[in-house]
């Protein structure tokens, strides 16, 4: 695991415990799987929508009526 040995990971662990204290490691433990947890569900949401087909996102628009011509807006200018 990382190239780490044994004799690592235990020093690693009792110097976690010395910072932290044997109370607070649960809680860090709690905190950091709920953070993993909501990471792991935000890029699932993201995957889903990015998959969804476009026209299944926003309806289609209706198409925009043709204007008229320039002269048919301005009678006085004949």
């Amino acid at each position: 695991m990382f190239g780490l040995g044994t004799g690592e990971l235990i020093l690693i662990f009792l110097a976690i415990l010395l910072l932290f204290g044997a109370k607070r490691i649960p809680e860090i433990a709690r905190g950091l799987g709920t953070g993993i947890r909501e990471f792991k569900r935000a890029t699932r949401e993201i995957q889903d929508e990015l998959s969804r087909p476009a026209d299944r996102l926003e309806p289609p628009r209706p198409p925009l009526a043709k204007e008229a011509p320039e002269d048919s807006k301005n009678p006085s200018a004949a």
